[in-house]
């Protein structure tokens, strides 16, 4: 009887400090494509925060040379780091693989490399792999991704294609509502979308037709060689380039032909060491 009113007790107290099982996530390394420089991978190393029994994993499922993305990322962790690196390149006869899902499950860091994202979630949506991914997080794995790598992350996902204007251009020259496609994504981020090369391809209207589909959501642009770093709902901003974020457009409103108008949002840019929260 004790030992039962003790737990009731402690569960009381986890609940009103917040020191719950979600409290005890890993982090996201969220890179937005480009050069990696070395003290960029320094510092994914020391978020990752591991021991010397501790290993990392490579999903390279994004890419359409996923050998030649793996090596590449490999170089620039064994330079950084002593601990084993290994690569799960999952297809549709892996997926349900248990040894291969326990070894992803038992990460430290997880690397979601470059490609596309939509290629990626074909492989991992409705599968084991992505609640290997997820277990793996909630018990303290840092989940690390570049470019279609840092897109995933989110739950409501940019895939790069456009539904209205159907003429590829990596920055979006048209400011329309409608526009943008989503896919389902690993969700690892709720109510926050990511966008990749941000500055380099000068994506302001993919950002903000985006937050124009889900106007209740944080949108954040991260470009070339530059990382956000989340722990919990804090933002660590890391790297050579600046990161974007935008939200709460006033009195947002459709015109014909899509044209979008609003009275304002919130626009914020950060450099390397800056720091903000998630709603």
């Amino acid at each position: 009887m004790l030992s039962t009113i003790k737990k009731q007790l402690v569960l009381a107290f986890m609940l009103l400090t917040g020191s719950s099982v979600m409290a005890q996530k890993g982090s996201l390394f969220i890179i937005g494509g480009g050069d990696r420089s070395p003290e960029l991978i320094q510092s994914l190393i020391k978020t990752a925060n591991m021991g010397t029994k501790d290993y990392m994993i490579v999903l390279p499922m994004s890419s359409e040379e996923p050998e030649a993305s793996y090596q590449a990322i490999k170089k620039q962790l064994t330079l950084a780091s002593g601990n084993n690196i290994g690569c799960l390149n999952f297809d549709a006869s892996k997926v349900k693989d248990q040894k291969w899902l326990d070894s992803l499950t038992n990460a430290k860091l997880i690397f979601i490399t470059g490609g596309d994202q939509s290629r990626f979630m074909k492989v991992v949506l409705h599968t084991p792999v992505y609640s290997a991914i997820h277990k793996a997080y909630q018990n303290g794995a840092t989940v690390a991704g570049t470019s279609a790598g840092a897109a995933v992350m989110s739950k409501q996902m940019i895939t790069g294609k456009q539904l209205l204007d159907t003429v590829y251009k990596e920055t979006f020259n048209k400011l329309w509502a409608g526009n943008i496609q989503f896919e389902e994504g690993m969700g690892l981020l709720d109510s926050v979308i990511i966008d990749q090369h941000f500055l380099k391809r000068s994506r302001f209207n993919r950002l903000i037709s985006a937050l124009t589909a889900y106007p209740n959501y944080q949108c954040i642009g991260i470009d070339e060689g530059t990382a956000i770093i989340v722990k919990r709902k804090k933002i660590t901003v890391a790297g050579v380039s600046q990161v974007l974020r935008i939200s709460d457009p006033k009195n947002l409103k459709i015109k014909g032909q899509h044209l979008i108008k609003m009275d304002d949002l919130r626009f914020s840019l950060y450099t390397s060491g800056d720091q903000f929260s998630l709603k």
